[in-house]
Parts: structure tokens; sequence; C-alpha cells
């Protein structure tokens, strides 16, 4: 039987090049992208896309009536520093999004739903240094305790009404194929814009904040890997511990400089997104993602800057040309 994939919030960071990634390996007509807005050239001329908004319990039921989707991928969300400007919209997308989601797949019989959580879910208590899966976690800002909420519904619904639904608590990300969208790791994806454009950069993060990072084919792989993993493999019904790279502004600034020499980077004085940063992991330990389905990263720093800068710059300069033209 093929497989009828719906991936919702289809325009994002994470979507973008998983939308691609599903087609290559499904087709491109069993692969409905969706979002609330219009979508990227790419993906609007790759295969079927719907308008669908999360909150929207009728739009959201015609759509699973329309397709009957064998897997779901339910990517919209409001990302931490943007929650943190709008808390109660950031709750109300991330959570009732997530409960309509997870009725729908029980109600059409969907076989399996991906959610991604983050290490938002830790909090100032919570170990900073290789954090295990399981600790204290009193995360301080709307999208962790709505993340840590929507884990716990998550296996809430394995339990109760033995929906297979899996998830990965996402490091930061960065990819060239599509902008951030709105996190405090927003700045290990500015960076390579402003080092191949002006040769600076003002890092809203203090030098030595380290924090886990992901590139973002590694995350792609991986959330392909968790979904295609045999059911009685995990063990995990929350959200799986995650690592890729861990590393500072000055470190990853050091990376590029390397390649960029005149590169130059400056720290601001005093960021909210500072105080986030803090209360987060330096280090995860993903020893269960390992153990149960096989999970190992496959770029380090300079591997990810080296590749990160090499791609943005040739579709910085495509860009550029159709801009001339």
């Amino acid at each position: 039987m093929s497989e009828k994939i719906l991936v919702i919030g289809a325009n994002g960071q994470i979507g973008t090049e998983l939308v691609n990634a599903l087609r290559n390996i499904h087709g491109a007509e069993q692969v409905i992208a969706s979002d609330i807005n219009s979508p990227a050239q790419a993906i609007r001329h790759s295969g079927p896309f719907e308008f669908v908004n999360v909150l929207d319990k009728a739009n959201l039921h015609h759509i699973f009536t329309k397709h009957q989707p064998t897997q779901v991928y339910l990517l919209a969300a409001i990302l931490s520093a943007v929650g943190e400007q709008k808390p109660k919209m950031a709750w109300d997308l991330n959570m009732t999004g997530l409960i309509h989601v997870l009725d729908f797949a029980v109600e059409f019989k969907t076989k399996k739903v991906f959610w991604p959580s983050s290490i938002a879910v830790f909090g100032p208590h919570s170990p900073k240094e290789d954090t295990p899966q399981y600790c204290v976690m009193d995360p301080n800002t709307v999208y962790g305790f709505s993340k840590l909420a929507g884990e716990r519904w998550c296996e809430y619904y394995y339990t109760k009404y033995g929906l297979d639904v899996r998830s990965i608590r996402y490091p930061g990300l960065i990819g060239w194929r599509a902008a951030p969208g709105g996190g405090t790791t927003d700045y290990a994806v500015h960076i390579f814009h402003e080092a191949l454009r002006k040769g600076s950069y003002e890092s809203f993060l203090s030098a030595g904040t380290a924090l886990p990072m992901m590139y973002m084919d590694d995350a792609i792989r991986a959330t392909i890997t968790l979904m295609d993993a045999p059911p009685e493999t995990l063990s995990i019904r929350s959200s799986y511990n995650l690592a890729g790279i861990s590393f500072t502004p000055e470190q990853l600034a050091g990376e590029i400089k390397k390649i960029i020499s005149n590169f130059e980077i400056s720290y601001s004085e005093s960021d909210p997104r500072q105080a986030i940063a803090d209360s987060w992991p330096k280090s995860i330990d993903d020893s269960y993602a390992r153990q149960d389905w096989g999970w190992e990263s496959a770029y380090d720093l300079p591997a990810m800057t080296e590749d990160m800068l090499r791609n943005l710059k040739n579709v910085m300069e495509v860009k550029d040309k159709g801009e001339r033209l």
C-alpha cells in the first residue's frame, strides 16, 4: 500500500526541505504540502498543495477527509523568540493545533504522526552538559512549555488510543534552503548570510554561549529515519533527545573566518534572546535515539560551515542575477 503523506506547515524552515525529501522517496503526488500561506515556488510546482489552518477544525477535517493521509507531519508552530512577543497566540497555535491533528489522526486511522519538540523543553534547572532524556524540565518560555505539554499529549494519545506518534527534540537547525522562523538559535543561520553579504555580523548572543545545533540535512535524515523505524524498536513516545554539534558564536565565527578571511563578528550588549539561550542545554545526550533507531550525525562544525557557505553563495548569486535582469 502506498503512503499518502500530509505535511502541515510546509513553508517553514523544516517543511520546505522535508517536503522535497519525502517527494523524492514516495513520489510527488503522494506528498501533500500544506500551509496557511502561499507556498514557495519549489513546493508549488513539485506536487499538490492545500491551504490549511490547523486552528480551523472544519478546514482541517476537510483536508483529512479529502486525502485520507496515512502519515501526517505537523510542523506548524510559533517559535521561541516570536512566542515571547505573542505568548497567547503561540500557546494556541502550538497546543490547539496539535490536539486537532491528534484527534483527526485517531478518527481517520492515520498510521503515523510526526510532531517536532525542541530543546526548549529544558529549563534553568535542567543539567546543562549532556542533558539526559529524563531530567528536571522547567522551561520558562511559552514555546518551551507548549512543547513540553505537547510531548505529554503525544504520549497520552499513544497510550490511550494507540496512535503511533513520533517526535524529536530538535536542537537549533541550520540550513540554506529556507529562512529561519524566529527562534533563539537563528543567529547561526543569519551569520552566514551576513558573512557573504557584508563580511561582518553582530550576534545577539554572547561569544561564549554554547548551544546544541544541527545541520538541516542531518535533521531531515533523522526525521525520516525515525518515521521509518519499526514501532517495536521505539522506547520513547514523548520525544527523543537528538544531538548534532554544540558550538558558540565565537567558534562558528572562527570556522567562517577560515573560508572568508576578512570576516568579523561583534556582540550585542543586551538582547532578550540571551536569557532564553542561557536557560537551555549546552550539549545533549541522545543515547536513546542511537540505541533505538541507529541515529548518528554526519556533519561536524567544519563540514557544516563549508557546505553552508558554498550552497548559500550559489543561491545568493542566482537571486542577485535574477534581480538584475
